[in-house]
């Protein structure tokens, strides 16, 4: 038997047409979880296939398979992994509310973009994480322990030789030593993640928590002979360190990383151009054969001079350098099912019987919305008197 809804609410999801991404913003099993909430949902026929959900598992949990131009347009609210850009973003409507990692942080233009179009932007980067009601919401954090795991899987696979120690007939094999840099979530997962794949794991945070953190998961804390004391920032990201500490940093990392056979960098602080943790000169220092993996490669620069987006950079001594912010994608399932459920609870947050609604004052809304804000609520007294005056 068929439930009737009488949802006002409908959310929309369209295939990502980037080469780099496999990751979905629905999956079949938070179609049925947003169902119980009375929103409705519309998906782009294929858009779930490179993450491994076909159309007739969305149909069977309830969702409209339609075109790309019918989800664009009949949906109250929008999701994505990659936010929208040209045609896509001239097709929506006024009034929708786009939800996604919106680069508000850096992107100021866009935001003003869908400001001019009436647009609401969600920008999931600016989630409070210290709110306890927005732990379900973190996509950031959801997404960088995917990448952390796959990154150490990654370089698993890059090295030459093994991640264990292996005692053969032809003798015993030493375990490669890993060093990780940056030990936030991405980085505590890559430790934990290489550990179990047998190798000998070092690691490195400017955060003080951090230490305790790393030795917790059995590996190493590596001592550059710094204090950043206050290496903490706001809502648990390392901060932007100065000029002077970055340099010592740069400097201190370098002498070390000679004795390591694979570094995995993750540090990233939103919405900035990552920090340089490991220069030319380090890398000059390792052996041939080492595999650097940099999480944090992007448009705006790495962890890792030298490295670029998508690209693997041999050096003229045999080491190799794999820029890869994706690695969340090389993941798809799991990802996905991760993200959309961040991506629904942040809808449902917002959901009324009248729709979708923010309210102006609230940390969570006020955080969370970058354009199409709601204008703050007028005085009682204001209002009584432009009552007083119909």
């Amino acid at each position: 038997m068929t439930t009737e809804t009488t949802s006002q609410v409908t959310f929309g999801v369209t295939k990502q047409t980037s080469e780099h991404e496999a990751r979905v913003a629905l999956t079949p099993e938070i179609v049925t979880r947003l169902g119980k909430k009375s929103v409705s949902c519309l998906i782009e026929s294929g858009a779930g296939l490179d993450a491994g959900f076909a159309d007739e598992q969305y149909a069977a949990a309830g969702a409209r398979i339609a075109t790309r131009d019918e989800v664009l347009t009949g949906s109250t609210a929008l999701g994505f992994i990659e936010r929208p850009e040209g045609e896509v973003l001239d097709k929506i409507p006024k009034g929708t509310w786009v939800i996604g990692m919106l680069s508000s942080f850096s992107d100021k233009e866009y935001v003003a973009s869908l400001e001019s179009r009436g647009i609401v932007g969600v920008a999931m980067e600016q989630l409070p994480r210290q709110l306890s009601s927005a732990q379900s919401m973190d996509a950031m954090t959801s997404q960088n322990s995917v990448m952390g795991y796959k990154a150490a899987v990654k370089a698993a696979d890059e090295y030459g030789a093994f991640f264990p120690m292996m005692t053969t007939a032809a003798g015993t094999i030493r375990p490669a030593k890993v060093l990780i840099l940056g030990a936030g979530i991405a980085g505590l997962q890559a430790i934990g993640t290489a550990r179990r794949l047998g190798a000998v794991v070092t690691a490195y945070d400017v955060r003080p928590a951090s230490k305790g953190e790393v030795e917790s998961l059995g590996a190493s804390f590596l001592d550059l002979g710094l204090d950043f004391s206050k290496g903490q920032g706001e809502g648990g990201y390392a901060r932007e360190l100065s000029a002077e500490e970055r340099a010592a940093q740069q400097a201190a990392v370098d002498s070390k990383a000679a004795g390591f056979d694979v570094i995995i960098t993750t540090a990233k602080v939103p919405g900035r151009k990552p920090p340089v943790l490991l220069t030319a000169a380090g890398i000059d220092g390792l052996h041939t054969g080492a595999v650097v993996l940099d999480c944090a490669a992007s448009d705006l620069g790495g962890n890792v001079e030298g490295s670029k987006p998508n690209e693997t950079v041999t050096t003229e001594r045999g080491v190799r350098i794999l820029g890869m912010p994706s690695l969340a994608s090389e993941v798809p399932a799991t990802a996905s099912n991760l993200f959309s459920r961040n991506v629904a609870d942040i809808l449902t947050h917002f959901v009324t019987e009248a729709g979708l609604k923010a309210t102006a004052g609230e940390e969570l809304d006020d955080a969370l919305i970058v354009s199409g804000k709601p204008a703050p609520a007028a005085p009682a007294d204001a209002a009584t008197e432009r009552t007083d005056q119909k």
